[in-house]
């Protein structure tokens, strides 16, 4: 059973930063590339960045410049740095891990609360 479990979100100012971590049970984090997706108030949810199994990453254009994704292979961890916040990035952010490409399957966290509010 594959569980991701997100943490580090919480209230910000514009201008800010925060690092939100996502960390992954199960065998199959290597070989997966993994996700942030965000999902704000009556708006569909998006993705922010991802990180494949060997690194190359890919971001949302709004967020290019600003975040940063990153993995820790041996702590089962990826990571989202979150720089220069904004109000518009105020929203659900989601950790996801995509297995299809092994078994059809892909995975969520429970998704962890960023806001940007003076």
């Amino acid at each position: 059973q594959v569980q991701l479990v997100e943490s580090g979100g919480g209230l910000v100012q514009p201008g800010g930063s925060l690092r939100l971590s996502c960390a992954a049970s199960g065998s199959i984090f290597r070989r997966d590339a993994m996700g942030w997706y965000r999902q704000a108030p009556g708006k569909q949810r998006e993705l922010v960045a991802a990180i494949t199994a060997s690194g190359a990453t890919n971001y949302a254009d709004s967020v290019k410049g600003r975040f940063t994704i990153s993995r820790d292979n041996a702590k089962n961890t990826v990571y989202l740095q979150m720089n220069n916040l904004k109000p518009e990035d105020t929203a659900v952010y989601y950790c996801h891990a995509d297995d299809r490409k092994w078994s059809l399957k892909e995975y969520w966290g429970q998704g962890t609360q960023v806001t940007v509010s003076s």
